[in-house]
């Protein structure tokens, strides 16, 4: 993989892009659009906008951990996980640094019609997660480092971005809004989780404290089960308390790859915890296009 991304640079920027990752973007925006479905306020050319800048931004995000991780000596010889571009030589700081420039560019070009559509809590809200997707490992202060990772992600890439995409449709923010975005900021922040359980000795090592490091392993293992746990209660809180119809419970499909995922992550370590990491990633698609479906036919 390292020699043929170096003779074919295009498979390094996809490396770096971190595919893997994308589905962290796609979910909650599928969700926040699936609740504007169901308040008849969909805009679909909002939405796509929306989905268009949220996939930006994780990729520049992804860009900026790689730089910032390499900086900082985070990704040692005898890491685990996959390849890092910048350690690796496969593209130089400096074209990782254009890279993140160019697609943050573009997401800011979306944020100038959603801006239009939405007012200024849109330009507070994308000129904040630009700077949340540097700062997780870039500054002096990356937040990555210091046990709040895990907080900043179920709240950009969970929370605001599946209420933002629902505000730029209805521009108005509603309890269901809320509540639908909290399983979605679970299993995406589960998926750094997984992240930082594998990498937790060489992030110890390289002076990365992540809540898997500053917590251990088991205590990560619990945060893990606790994320998924409050996923799959929330459908049951929209059907009881809000009053939704019972189709807001077609995410429990999707129960028995979380339960063999947290089986997973209880147990293994290393590589496996790779394949844990693409499928917890999975589950949140899964569990999205699931709940999507069961918002929109309720």
């Amino acid at each position: 993989m390292t020699a043929s991304a170096a003779h074919r640079p295009w498979r390094a920027w996809i490396i770096a892009s971190r595919p893997r990752t994308l589905p962290a973007a796609i979910a909650p925006v599928m969700v926040g659009a699936a609740v504007a479905l169901h308040d008849a306020a969909f805009q679909p050319l909002a939405a796509l906008a929306a989905l268009f800048a949220a996939l930006m931004i994780q990729i520049g995000s992804n860009f900026a951990n790689d730089l910032g991780d390499f900086h900082r000596g985070a990704d040692r010889e005898g890491r685990v996980g996959p390849i890092r571009v910048t350690t690796a030589g496969l593209l130089t700081p400096g074209q990782v640094k254009a890279g993140m420039v160019v697609v943050f560019g573009l997401a800011a070009l979306a944020g100038l019609y959603l801006i239009a559509v939405g007012g200024w809590p849109i330009l507070v809200v994308g000129v904040a997660s630009i700077l949340a997707a540097v700062a997780y490992t870039v500054g002096p202060l990356p937040f990555g480092y210091y046990g709040l990772g895990d907080l900043a992600v179920f709240v950009f890439f969970g929370l605001i971005a599946v209420v933002g995409t629902y505000y730029v449709q209805a521009l108005q923010v509603t309890p269901l809004a809320i509540l639908a975005a909290v399983p979605m900021g679970c299993l995406i922040t589960g998926i750094l989780v997984v992240n930082n359980i594998r990498d937790a000795d060489s992030d110890r090592a390289a002076g990365k404290r992540t809540l898997a490091v500053l917590l251990g392993r088991r205590g990560a293992r619990i945060e893990y089960s606790a994320l998924i746990g409050v996923a799959y209660a929330i459908p049951f809180i929209l059907w009881l308390g809000l009053g939704l119809r019972p189709t807001v419970l077609l995410p429990l499909l999707t129960l028995p790859l979380a339960i063999r995922l947290v089986r997973t992550v209880t147990v293994v370590l290393g590589p496996p915890l790779n394949r844990a990491l693409a499928g917890t990633a999975q589950l949140a698609v899964w569990y999205a296009l699931a709940f999507a479906v069961g918002l929109v036919v309720g």
